[in-house]
């Protein structure tokens, strides 16, 4: 009689084989199609999605990060902005054509699952966790500098230190942080097509005030501003664009909306690429004419940066308030989807059992995921009020670069393994676009610093442990759930 001894090697052999199991593409297209009725509502159209994506990414990084962006660079912070968007374009084509070929939530978790494997799934999706939780938290301690500058130029008064910044900028917590979170939460359980109408209009404000802000800093340009361009030279531009990254962050946001798109095939690859176009033509027109409406030097190290160039180059109140008020709507916005995707994400690696049941709860009248936005809600709020926001906007950017990589690498997997699966949108120059893509962000995760790698290593690490203590153990592919 036969008999098939099982020792320690062949135990480690299936424990690998499981870490790296495959969820393929049609079980996960399916798993997504057979929800019915009893999952979430597809009601988003092209130019819902669009402006999804591009409210989650317009405004986060130019309101915000162009006044730590432009110490490291000078007037060269253009050429960061530009470095960091052709970074973020060999990664838009690569989620491009896998949203139209793995059209479901999740984004670029569920992508890594069915080229990569269970446990790179995880690390991305881990990763996702400071791409688009931690930079809710970021932007909204942002919101909170700009409701501080309006307050300054319309009553003269500004909340305490101790209420509008965080342990280590001075205060005790950051009031604003937190009220912007929450009240995204009660849009957000208004329903998905009432978050995306408001979405929508708060898209268009936003476009319409760095318009305004092009035209008034243009009036003030002055050539001599951007002499010398490049004073810290190109170690200083690859700097600027690893700061400038958080702010295309957010551009595959519609990624996350594959199981509320009518048409997700079609819609998501087109939604992706003309949010980026948009971010990337106004971003690069803001930073040129706000370095050259004043010296670049004046720019350095304020969190309301675009309101303080517009008061230095005209010497008028009035355009700073008009610039803080639309500040304060559209970094709203950003706030809203990028918590709308976070939301999303958790939803996709719940049903997966990789991450508690309870994110993946649907109620059945409103169809969204409530205890999961309350959940994901009440925790960014707090982490928006009691972190710095330098910390937050580092972590973040070096946790989405990694997913970027991976969602790059996935393209060229699926191309091998998959050429017969229908792609609505096909990654051009393939396979050097992906290639480059993954070492243009490798080059951005190194132009940051080692304080943000001890930070990524440190997350990465608390999230192989979560995984091997609850999401091994409970994945529904492994359990056959």
């Amino acid at each position: 009689m036969h008999t098939t001894r099982s020792g320690p090697g062949t135990v480690a052999r299936t424990r690998r084989s499981q870490l790296f199991r495959l969820k393929p593409v049609d079980a996960i297209v399916a798993q997504h199609e057979e929800d019915g009725g009893h999952g979430l509502r597809r009601s988003m159209s092209l130019w819902q999605l669009t402006a999804l994506s591009i409210g989650a990414t317009l405004g986060t990084g130019i309101f915000v990060i162009l006044g730590e962006a432009v110490p490291l660079a000078g007037p060269a912070v253009v050429l960061g902005f530009v470095l960091a968007a052709v970074t973020a374009l060999f990664s838009a084509l690569s989620y491009a054509e896998l949203a139209g070929s793995i059209p479901v939530s999740g984004s670029s978790y569920s992508y890594t699952y069915a080229t990569m494997g269970e446990l790179v799934a995880w690390v991305c999706g881990w990763c996702l966790m400071l791409e688009y939780g931690v930079s809710v938290a970021a932007v909204a301690v942002g919101w909170g500098a700009y409701i501080d500058d309006l307050a300054s130029n319309t009553v003269g008064a500004v909340l305490p230190a101790a209420l509008s910044a965080p342990p280590g900028d001075g205060g005790v917590v950051n009031i604003p942080a937190i009220v912007v979170v929450l009240l995204a939460m009660a849009l957000l359980l208004r329903g998905t097509s009432e978050s995306a109408r408001v979405n929508a209009a708060m898209v268009v404000l936003k476009v319409g005030v760095l318009l305004f802000f092009c035209a008034v800093a243009f009036t003030a340009f002055r050539a001599g501003n951007l002499a010398p361009f490049v004073p810290m030279g190109l170690a200083g531009v690859t700097a600027a664009a690893s700061q400038a990254f958080f702010s295309y962050i957010g551009f595959d946001a519609a990624s996350t909306a594959g199981d509320e798109a009518r048409d997700a095939r079609r819609d998501l690859p087109r939604a992706i690429m003309l949010s980026l176009l948009v971010v990337t033509v106004v971003y690069c027109l803001v930073a040129l004419s706000a370095v050259g409406a004043v010296p670049w030097q004046q720019i350095s190290g304020s969190d309301a940066a675009l309101a303080d160039v517009l008061s230095l180059a005209t010497g008028q109140t009035w355009t700073a308030v008009l610039l803080s008020i639309g500040a304060v709507v559209a970094i709203a916005s950003v706030v809203l989807t990028v918590l709308y995707g976070q939301t999303r994400i958790l939803y996709a690696m719940s049903r997966d059992g990789l991450v508690p049941p309870v994110f993946s709860k649907v109620s059945a009248r409103r169809r969204i995921p409530v205890a999961n936005t309350v959940i994901v809600s009440v925790l960014i709020a707090l982490l928006a009020g009691l972190v710095p926001l330098g910390e937050l906007a580092n972590a973040t950017s070096i946790g989405t670069l990694f997913a970027f990589a991976l969602v790059n690498v996935g393209v060229v997997i699926l191309r091998r393994t998959r050429p017969d699966l229908p792609r609505t949108f096909r990654t051009p120059l393939y396979p050097v676009t992906p290639v480059l893509g993954v070492l243009f962000c490798v080059l951005l995760m190194f132009g940051l610093g080692a304080s943000t790698w001890v930070v990524f290593v440190g997350w990465m690490l608390l999230g192989l442990a979560v995984y091997l203590g609850y999401g091994y153990r409970r994945s529904a592919l492994r359990t056959g759930a």
